[in-house]
């Protein structure tokens, strides 16, 4: 054993000098350079100089982009929950044949595929600036979320309660609803409450490309050189994200559930 490793500590140097090495190319090829950094720093600086005091300019702009990016999130989080039920279902291995549990798989991958914000674009050109861009998106996301979350927690349940009530000769709606859904409903309910969670984070984020929300009052901000009225909204969207996980993490102890192995 101890000649394996010691025949093997020659290819893991080589290993460790290639990765450095092409660090330090990627590095240059990238003009990463300390006095770039330097510049950086102080630019930074002064920046965060224009920023406070925190000053709110245009009020009513920035509450209407507050609550459109809370609504955004909240139907969003509807139609990716519910479409993501029969996702779940239909892309279980241990409930469905291979020929319908790839092509749900495949759709999971898709929507897991892209970030948000190259969704929003696309969904922009397709149907417009605005809230409905946005929603469509997040849906989107919702989906390749908690469907694969959903799909893996029924590939884990118990098959002895499924076989129960298959043995009594129970039509598959009965057996989703006796045997499937009471072993995985409360990890669906955490999943559920971290969804809306992140999609609160993300419609402020997708609404910088115009799919709706207070990403377009912060993107006209920086554009007009308001970086006091920037630092404002960046509060207030902080805020409104830390009021949000509050909320999500007290449903979640009322409920007694928890999102543990979820992802974002």
């Amino acid at each position: 054993m101890a000649a394996v490793a010691f025949q093997r500590r020659p290819l893991i140097w080589v290993g460790w000098l290639f990765g450095l090495a092409y660090v330090a190319y990627a590095a240059g090829q990238l003009e990463l350079t300390w006095p770039r950094f330097l510049l950086g720093l102080d630019n930074g600086a002064k920046f965060l100089d224009r920023m406070f005091p925190p000053v709110i300019i245009q009020p009513d702009s920035m509450a209407r982009g507050l609550l459109e990016s809370l609504e955004i999130a909240v139907l969003s989080s509807f139609m990716g929950i519910l479409f993501s039920l029969p996702v779940g279902v239909l892309g279980a291995r241990n409930l469905m044949p291979s020929w319908i549990t790839a092509p749900t798989r495949a759709l999971v991958a898709v929507c897991r595929s892209f970030h948000p914000v190259i969704v929003a674009i696309v969904f922009v050109k397709a149907v417009g600036f605005g809230a409905m861009a946005g929603i469509l998106t997040l849906t989107v996301a919702s989906i390749g979320f908690i469907g694969k979350l959903f799909t893996e927690a029924i590939e884990e349940i118990s098959p002895k309660q499924v076989e129960a009530v298959r043995a009594t000769g129970a039509p598959f709606v009965s057996l989703l609803t006796y045997g499937v859904f009471p072993q995985v409903m409360s990890r669906f309910i955490g999943f559920a409450s971290y969804q809306v969670d992140s999609n609160l984070r993300n419609s402020t984020m997708v609404g910088i490309v115009g799919a709706g929300g207070i990403g377009g009052t912060l993107f006209s901000a920086f554009q007009r050189y308001d970086y006091d009225f920037v630092c404002a909204i960046i509060l207030a969207i902080v805020a409104m994200i830390m009021i949000g996980e509050t909320l999500a993490r007290w449903v979640r102890k009322i409920l007694g559930v928890d999102s543990k192995g979820s992802d974002d």
